[in-house]
């Protein structure tokens, strides 16, 4: 089979972003987002819980119990749920920042402790959203080869520690390895960028096209690292954050430092009035 073009590998790509965000327990079926108080959380379908669920499941399921540092699951007598794969009445569960985070389902629903800082809350997930099906397709501009550029990544001697805009408005500090220097425009340009564990290079950064055409706190880009350790930034990859999808997200945001001058008119758009 003839290699793909260039054209076809970004459509394909483009394509399976689409259909990510539609599969089971990601974006579009996130249902909630609910931060826990000290001491009994109820979780069920009435609304008085302080994890409320769809009318499909029994009132009072149970609570969440957190006591600062960590939460328990228990459920009331002749309820229980899935804990991993096991049926269980009582759990001490393992928040999302963990190795092996606790995930709980029921009722075609999966829910999972997220730690933020010192909060913790408790983000739901419905399978049977219809959102999954009638959100709309996601946007791009046209796809413009010369937006793929070379790229150089210099590691800091040490970690430095940068402020990033996160969903609430507050400003998170989160350790960058290093940076990217590249060219765009006739111009080198420098913008910070994280490197993840299994050594993807992770970018956020803002541009002016986010004042009318693309999300207004900035996308993603993730580097393309080639075989032989080239390395290449390309602007037709670059993606909202999940905030674009869902009200239940917790995004953190491109650094002031990564914020460009020019705009960068490549990659996915957000129409205004079409999404959420």
């Amino acid at each position: 089979m003839a290699e793909k073009t260039y054209r076809q590998a970004i459509n394909d790509w483009r394509g399976e972003r689409d259909a990510n965000i539609r599969k089971d327990n990601n974006w579009l079926s996130l249902a909630g987002l609910f931060w826990l108080k000290l001491g009994r959380n109820q979780f069920g379908s009435d609304p008085a819980s302080e994890v409320q669920l769809p009318a499909r499941v029994p009132p009072v399921v149970g609570q969440f119990e957190f006591n600062g540092r960590s939460v328990t699951l228990r459920t009331n007598p002749g309820q229980k749920v899935m804990v991993g794969d096991a049926p269980v009445e009582f759990s001490i569960l393992e928040p999302d920042v963990a190795e092996n985070p606790s995930f709980v389902k029921l009722e075609g629903l999966q829910l999972v402790v997220i730690q933020r800082g010192n909060r913790m809350g408790v983000r739901l997930w419905d399978n049977q959203d219809e959102r999954r099906v009638t959100f709309p397709a996601r946007t791009w501009f046209d796809i413009d080869e010369a937006y793929r550029v070379p790229a150089v990544f210099t590691a800091y001697d040490r970690p430095k520690m940068a402020y990033f805009p996160d969903l609430t408005g507050e400003r998170a500090e989160f350790p960058v390895e290093g940076y990217v220097t590249f060219v765009l425009g006739g111009a080198t340009h420098q913008l910070d960028i994280n490197k993840e564990d299994d050594g993807t290079l992770f970018l956020r950064f803002w541009d002016p096209t986010s004042e009318t055409e693309t999300f207004p706190t900035g996308r993603y880009l993730i580097a393309d690292v080639e075989p032989d350790g080239r390395i290449f930034l390309d602007f037709n990859k670059a993606y909202n954050p999940p905030c674009a999808f869902t009200d239940f997200a917790t995004c953190v945001f491109a650094p002031e430092q990564n914020h460009l001058n020019f705009k960068v008119a490549a990659g996915e758009t957000y129409p205004r009035g079409v999404f959420k």
